[in-house]
């Protein structure tokens, strides 16, 4: 498990449906090291706060793994370090091999996996398909975001060592594939929950699930008022 690029972007205005947005998905390799800290890499910026970035989506891994499929199933070349969006582009790091709550090491930097990556629209136009982020999603080809717990130096050619595995042992591909695609698996939504490094949105969509579910086996309460319109 290696880096092979870091990529940050400090945001780009583009034009999307008539109208200028600013996004900062465009990233681009950097050389030499970066300080990874609390809430981003030195030199990137995330400009839509309210579904990207935070201390549970720091930075955002994606193996190169995953490029050799998207190249097969889209019949193109070309793809640049960053394509995707990710800041930690990762040779040996596919959804299926990586927890969360996995723990690793980088550089000087130390590092948790909190959950999938969620695509939007604007991968969609950064791939120049509208329906990409379907795609996307429905393949668990997704890649994983971190939170730090050290902040740290990091670069190209860096190992990334797992020193401790997640809790439950759920993967990343695993963990994807039960909140979009297997709503009824409540087990182990509980299971999931266990898990005290899973960002808040995510711990949220479960918590909400399980409680829906208990409130579809409760048996009706009846008021007074029912009980006088429904007499034995």
């Amino acid at each position: 498990m290696q880096i092979l690029s870091v990529n940050v972007s400090m945001g780009r205005e583009i034009s999307y449906m008539g109208k200028s947005l600013k996004t900062g998905i465009f990233k681009e390799p950097v050389n030499g090291r970066v300080m990874l800290r609390r809430l981003s890499l030195d030199g990137d910026a995330q400009s839509d706060l309210v579904n990207h970035g935070g201390i549970f989506k720091a930075a955002y891994v994606y193996s190169v793994e995953n490029y050799e499929f998207w190249q097969h199933e889209l019949h193109r070349d070309g793809f640049a370090f960053g394509q995707f969006g990710e800041n930690f582009t990762v040779r040996g790091m596919l959804e299926d091999e990586v927890s969360i709550g996995d723990v690793f090491r980088s550089g000087s930097a130390k590092m948790v996996v909190t959950q999938p990556r969620v695509p939007c629209y604007k991968l969609g136009i950064k791939m120049g398909l509208a329906e990409f982020p379907k795609m996307f999603l429905q393949s668990g080809r997704v890649g994983f975001m971190l939170r730090v717990i050290e902040e740290g130096e990091v670069g190209a050619g860096d190992p990334f060592e797992r020193v401790e595995t997640g809790p439950q042992k759920i993967t990343v591909r695993a963990i994807n594939h039960l909140l979009y695609f297997d709503p009824d698996n409540l087990e182990d939504a509980q299971r999931a929950l266990r898990i005290p490094a899973l960002s808040p949105g995510w711990r949220g969509s479960f918590e909400k699930r399980l409680a829906e579910a208990r409130q579809r086996v409760e048996p009706q309460k009846l008021t007074v008022e029912d009980e006088k319109c429904c007499p034995p």
